[in-house]
C-alpha cells in the first residue's frame, strides 16, 4: 500500500518576532519546511505541501535559493486548517492508500515515528501521535478552579495518519470550529481514533526557543 503525505504550513511570525512566516525562518541554515519535507522523502510515494496563496512564490524561490530537489506538489491552502488540509488531501494522485497529516513546522519528527503511524494506521485505520502530560493540571471554572488527574489527558501532535479514503469522506462534511485537528474531523465522521505515542522531540515551532531547542533536537531526529 502507498503512503502519502499532507504537510500543512500556514503559519505567521508574529510569535517569532519576525516578519518572515515561521515555516520559511532558517534552522540549520535551511528553511524550517525544507526539514519538514525531506523526512517524507524516503516513506512517501507523493508530498503534497499546502501554502497560502500569497506565499508560494516566495516558496518556489526558496527552492531554487537552497537547491531543494526534494520533490513534492504545491497546494493553495483555504482560509481555514479545515480547508487547506482538504485542498490537499484531494490533490493526491490516488483514490486508496495511508496518508499522513503533519504541521509543516515540526521538523523533528523522527523516521520511525513517521513509519510506526503510517504502519498503525494501515492496521488500524487511523494512528494519531499523542504525549503524556508532564505537568500539574487544574481546571478553569469560572472564576475558579480545581485540580484534575493529568493521567486522563494527552498532548496531541502530528503526524496524524488515516486511511486515505476515510480521511477524505471525513473531510467532506460541513466545517465545524469544534474541528481543532483532523482527528477531530475523522472523529466527527463517526471513526474511531487510534492514538499511537509520539515524542517530546517532536516540538512544533512557535517562538524563537522552540527554534533553539529544535537546533539541538534536529540532529538526532531521524
Amino acid at each position: 500500500m502507498n503512503y502519502y503525505a499532507v504537510i500543512v504550513a500556514g503559519g505567521s511570525g508574529k510569535r517569532m518576532n519576525s516578519n518572515i512566516p515561521k515555516q520559511f525562518l532558517l534552522l540549520n541554515n535551511k528553511p524550517i519546511l525544507m526539514h519538514t519535507i525531506a523526512k517524507f522523502e524516503k516513506l512517501c510515494k507523493e508530498i503534497i505541501v499546502v501554502l497560502p496563496e500569497n506565499q508560494i512564490v516566495y516558496w518556489e524561490s526558496l527552492c531554487k535559493e537552497f537547491a531543494f530537489n526534494v520533490k513534492h506538489t504545491i497546494i493553495k491552502g483555504g482560509d481555514e486548517r479545515f480547508f487547506s488540509v482538504k485542498n490537499g488531501l484531494q490533490a493526491i494522485q490516488a483514490d486508496e492508500g495511508i496518508v499522513a497529516i503533519h504541521d509543516g513546522v515540526r521538523p523533528c519528527v523522527a523516521h520511525q515515528l513517521l513509519k510506526d503511524s503510517f504502519d498503525n494506521a494501515k492496521n488500524n485505520s487511523s494512528a494519531v501521535t499523542y504525549v503524556r502530560l508532564k505537568d500539574s493540571v487544574r481546571q478553569l471554572i469560572g472564576s475558579s478552579n480545581k485540580a484534575v488527574s493529568r493521567n486522563d489527558f494527552v498532548l496531541i501532535q502530528t503526524p496524524q495518519t488515516f486511511e486515505l479514503k476515510s480521511i477524505r469522506a471525513a473531510y467532506q462534511q460541513q466545517f465545524s470550529t469544534s474541528f481543532t485537528d483532523d482527528a477531530t474531523v475523522f472523529e466527527a465522521a463517526g471513526n474511531t481514533v487510534n492514538l499511537i505515542e509520539g515524542s517530546y522531540k517532536n516540538i512544533k515551532i512557535t517562538t524563537e526557543e522552540d527554534l533553539a531547542i529544535a537546533e539541538i533536537y534536529l540532529q538526532n531526529s531521524n
